[in-house]
């Protein structure tokens, strides 16, 4: 059995490793085998599915309840505004410094020392699962969700994401829309024609108003934000016969995307089409174990405005992680070296409190 400080060594090790390996959404096959073989180090047996890393504990027995432990290893490109090289790992003045440090190196290598500790430990309540999942960084297919349907039953997750080791409890969900306004096409000078702009405009003036009835304490309202508009016709004298427009919006935990489209078509003439609903809402019940867990802990539950793979899970998650949210997809991205070595004593403890 690993201790803690030996288990933190061997974290920010394998994390520098990570960070000089770029691992981009559906590129992340050298991150894989390097979690594989860390894991091959400490006894673990684990397997490929895609580039998702899967193992479970040593003592795995069916008939218990199940938790996972996920996070993932894919980043985003990094950002224009670097002045380090994103793709050297940079240890100055209690920091470790390179892209995908801070999402979600810093949480994937905490969990993934936290299943250590527990692999062959004897008489657990709990199963633990783990998946170094791929792809989170673009919602992929391929990611978390192609794992969760090979997985065995699962209880409940602790989903590594830069929380500041606080409970992410609920979660918003992203629905983005293609909206369409009809008009009639007809020329400028002689005042013809429907302008279909001109009707799009009115919808999206509905859109930037209108508050839905339900507000989440942990998520607030509901929001909705056209952010592209355009018609097809270029030529300046004729009056658009039709007119596009996209509106992102996040919807918190008290409504459905079927329930916020309905209302949405009750008010405004565009047709519209969602270009998916995948990545829902979530929440978790506060009664639940690793929810009282934490707050026996002394940590504090929120909404979080961001999406992960929590959303596409079909079972309770909790989104808990080292790092800071607001350090993501930022130049010279950082994480804090203590915030690493105390998300590994957390996660240990969360989970001893209910094993």
């Amino acid at each position: 059995m690993k201790s803690e400080n030996a288990l933190y060594d061997q974290a920010v090790r394998l994390l520098k490793q990570l960070i000089e390996t770029p691992s981009f959404s559906r590129s992340e096959e050298q991150t894989a085998q390097l979690i594989l073989s860390y894991l091959k180090e400490q006894g673990v047996e684990a397997e490929l599915s895609g580039y998702n890393v899967i193992a479970k504990n040593k003592l795995f027995d069916a008939g218990k309840p199940t938790v996972l432990l996920n996070s993932h290893h894919d980043t985003v490109k990094p950002n224009p505004n670097y002045t380090l090289n994103p793709f050297e790992a940079v240890e100055k003045e209690g920091k470790l410094y390179g892209l995908g440090s801070n999402d979600a190196g810093g949480c994937l290598v905490s969990l993934l020392a936290t299943f250590v500790y527990f692999f062959d430990r004897p008489n657990l309540k709990y199963n633990i699962m783990l998946v170094a999942s791929a792809e989170e960084e673009i919602s992929g297919y391929n990611g978390i969700e192609a794992v969760v349907k090979i997985l065995p039953p699962i209880d409940f997750a602790i989903v590594g994401e830069p929380t500041l080791m606080q409970m992410a409890v609920a979660e918003r969900g992203l629905m983005v829309l293609d909206a369409t306004a009809h008009g009639k096409a007809g020329h400028a000078a002689r005042n013809e024609g429907e302008n279909a702009i001109i009707k799009a405009l009115k919808d999206i003036d509905w859109f930037h108003r209108y508050q839905f009835a339900k507000v989440s304490p942990l998520l607030g309202a509901n929001k909705m934000s056209v952010t592209v508009i355009e018609t097809e016709n270029k030529a300046h004298n004729v009056v658009p016969a039709v007119c596009k427009y996209v509106v992102d919006v996040r919807v918190n935990e008290l409504y459905s995307f079927e329930e916020v489209i309905a209302e949405i078509q009750k008010h405004i003439q565009s047709e519209i089409a969602p270009r998916s609903t995948r990545l829902r809402s979530t929440s978790i019940e506060v009664e639940h174990p690793i929810i009282q867990a934490g707050l026996k802990m002394g940590k504090t539950m929120y909404g979080s405005p961001t999406t992960s793979d929590k959303a596409l899970m079909p079972f309770p998650a909790l989104k808990m992680g080292p790092g800071d949210s607001a350090r993501s997809h930022t130049a010279d991205e950082f994480i804090y070296l203590e915030e690493i070595e105390n998300g590994i004593k957390d996660y240990i403890e969360i989970l001893k409190k209910i094993m």
